[in-house]
């Protein structure tokens, strides 16, 4: 059960840096595995609409998996009354029960470890057929409503803060003027305000 959840939850981290790499790349360097191929076609499409609700359903299976990893790492070990898990002594015990080590854990080998191979090799993680039934999951959770309330919150925020999507943001490289960089960083220098004088 344990390396279930984690490897399940390990997936989703990874997908999300996949996605995110993919969405990046131009169609004609997607790959053309058709496993690839058919998770970009579900993911970009929907009119633009799969990629946030892929994020949110992600979100809510992360979620649901790291309380159920949550109770099988911790540990509720009587210091004194029971014996201490490995032999360690009543300190390292204590440090066991805190749950902090299972947190240590799933954060490194559920996590961190699965986003850097999708950072390292997007194009080959999307072409995992398991990724496909993960997508389709997620798709799935957040079709039923239960986190619309996010939404509501953002195009809220978005009203009251005035934000837009990043395109509006970010230039190309076409779009910036090349100039040297001491120019660069006079221009920068100049723009910033220091204590509102």
């Amino acid at each position: 059960l344990f390396f279930v959840f984690m490897a399940i939850v390990g997936m989703l981290e990874g997908m999300q840096v996949a996605f995110f790499a993919m969405a990046k790349l131009p169609k004609h360097e997607r790959g053309d595995d058709a496993m690839a191929i058919k998770n970009c076609e579900i993911l970009f499409g929907g009119g633009g609409d799969n990629h946030p609700r892929f994020m949110i359903g992600r979100q809510m299976c992360v979620t649901m998996c790291f309380f159920l990893l949550a109770r099988v790492t911790t540990l509720n070990v009587e210091i004194g009354v029971d014996d201490n898990i490995f032999g360690v002594s009543n300190g390292v015990q204590e440090f066991f029960n805190t749950g902090l080590l299972g947190a240590l854990i799933t954060t490194i080998v559920a996590s961190i470890i699965w986003q850097l191979v999708a950072s390292a090799f997007p194009v080959i993680f999307v072409s995992n057929r398991l990724v496909y039934i993960l997508l389709c999951i997620c798709l799935a959770l957040e079709s039923t409503g239960i986190c619309s309330g996010a939404r509501v919150v953002a195009a809220t925020l978005r009203a009251i803060a005035g934000y837009r999507p990043d395109a509006e943001y970010l230039q190309t490289e076409k779009e910036m003027d090349v100039e040297s960089p001491r120019k660069s960083l006079k221009s920068s220098v100049a723009s910033l305000s220091y204590g509102g004088v």
